[in-house]
C-alpha cells in the first residue's frame, strides 16, 4: 500500500498553501479556521480554484481514475483564502435555506400521504395490498442477494416506530393500541416516505398526486429520491452549493412554469434544478411564502473565488439568479 500523506500543523497548512499561490493576509486567521472546520472540509471549496493540468497542445488533462479534468496543486490567480471561507459560510447558509423548504415539504407530503391511504385503512401501511406486486417479489441481486424491497421497507418503518419516542406514538405504545397511519408518517424520515410513495400501487399515487396538482407518479417519486439526497447532505453539513447529480431530474414538459424556466440538463443536475422543483411545490404548499426571494438573495452574494461560477450552481448565465423567470 501507498504510504499515507505526512502530518502536517496548521502553520505548516498555512504556508503549504501559500506555495501554492493562495493569497493569505491574516496567517494566525487561517490557522483559526483551519482548526475550526478542517483543512480537507475547506479543501472542497477552494477545489475549484486549483489550475488545470495541460497537455502539449493546451487540452485539458483528465485523471485516470475519475476520468474528471485533472488538477494541479497550484491555484490561479486572485485565489483568496478569507474568499474560501466566505464561499463556506455561503454553502452553509444555502444548506440552511433549503432544509428550511424541504421540512414544509416533508411534513406536508407526510401528512397527505396519511390522509389518501389512511382513508382506506388506518393500518395500510402495514398491508401489502396497498403496495404493487412488483415491489412485494423477492429478487436477486447482482451479485446473488435475495431481496424483497417491502418486507425491507416495512422493517425500516418498524425500527422507526420502535425507536421514537414522540409523546403520540410513546402513548399508542404504552396502552396497547395499533398505531394508525397519521401517527406512523410522525416517526418516518423523508427517505422511507419517499420509497413508501414509489411503492404504492398506481391508484393511491394519484389521489395523492392530484393533491398536488401532479399526475406523473414516476417524475414525483424521482423529485422526492433526490429532494431525500439534498436533505441528507445538509443533515450532515456536507457541501452541496456545486454538487452534480448523476442523474438528471425531469422537469414537466407540458407546465408554464417549465417552460418559462427551461432548465437544460446541467441545470437539472445541480442545486438550480432541486430548487426550482421545490419552489413549484412550495408555491402549492405554502402559497405566501418568500423562500424563493431569499434563496436568490443568497445567491446572489456568492463570493467571487476564481473557477466558483454561478453555473456550477446550475444557473443559465454569470448574471445571478434569474429573478424575472421566478416573478421575484
Amino acid at each position: 500500500m501507498l504510504a499515507p500523506k505526512p502530518f502536517r500543523t496548521y502553520s505548516d497548512l498555512v504556508k503549504l498553501l501559500t506555495q501554492r499561490n493562495m493569497q493569505i493576509v491574516d496567517p494566525a486567521r487561517a490557522e483559526r479556521k483551519l482548526a475550526q472546520l478542517g483543512y480537507y472540509r475547506l479543501s472542497g471549496y477552494w477545489y475549484p480554484a486549483r489550475e488545470f493540468a495541460q497537455d502539449a497542445q493546451g487540452q485539458k488533462t483528465l485523471c485516470p481514475h475519475t476520468r474528471k479534468p485533472l488538477r494541479l496543486e497550484h491555484f490561479q490567480a486572485g485565489t483568496v483564502f478569507s474568499d474560501a471561507v466566505i464561499l463556506y459560510q455561503f454553502d452553509k447558509r444555502l444548506r440552511l435555506l433549503m432544509l428550511d423548504a424541504i421540512e414544509r415539504l416533508e411534513v406536508n407530503i407526510r401528512s397527505v400521504i396519511a390522509h389518501e391511504v389512511g382513508y382506506h385503512n388506518p393500518m395500510a401501511y402495514t398491508d401489502q395490498n396497498f403496495i404493487r406486486p412488483k415491489q412485494a417479489r423477492n429478487f436477486h441481486t447482482a451479485k446473488g442477494k435475495l431481496r424483497n424491497k417491502w418486507t425491507e421497507w416495512l422493517a425500516r418503518q418498524q425500527d422507526l416506530l420502535n425507536r421514537s419516542t414522540e409523546d403520540c406514538i410513546e402513548w399508542h405504545r404504552l396502552t396497547g393500541r395499533p398505531i394508525p397511519f397519521w401517527v406512523a408518517v410522525e416517526a418516518w424520515d423523508f427517505g422511507t416516505l419517499s420509497r413508501y410513495f414509489e411503492m404504492l400501487k398506481g391508484s393511491h399515487q394519484n389521489r395523492i398526486l392530484r393533491r398536488f396538482g401532479l399526475n406523473d407518479a414516476k417524475i414525483f417519486a424521482r423529485w422526492l429520491q433526490e429532494i431525500n439526497l439534498l436533505r441528507n447532505r445538509c443533515a450532515h453539513h456536507s457541501r452541496i452549493w456545486n454538487q452534480v447529480s448523476p442523474n438528471a431530474l425531469s422537469a414537466l414538459p407540458n407546465e408554464a412554469y417549465f417552460q418559462k424556466l427551461n432548465l437544460d440538463h446541467n441545470a437539472l443536475t445541480r442545486i438550480y434544478g432541486v430548487i426550482s422543483i421545490m419552489w413549484f411545490l412550495l408555491r402549492r404548499v405554502a402559497p405566501n411564502s418568500s423562500w424563493i426571494c431569499d434563496v436568490a438573495d443568497l445567491i446572489d452574494s456568492k463570493p467571487g473565488l476564481p473557477g466558483c461560477t454561478f453555473t456550477s450552481l446550475g444557473l443559465p448565465a454569470e448574471s445571478g439568479f434569474p429573478r424575472q423567470l421566478f416573478g421575484v
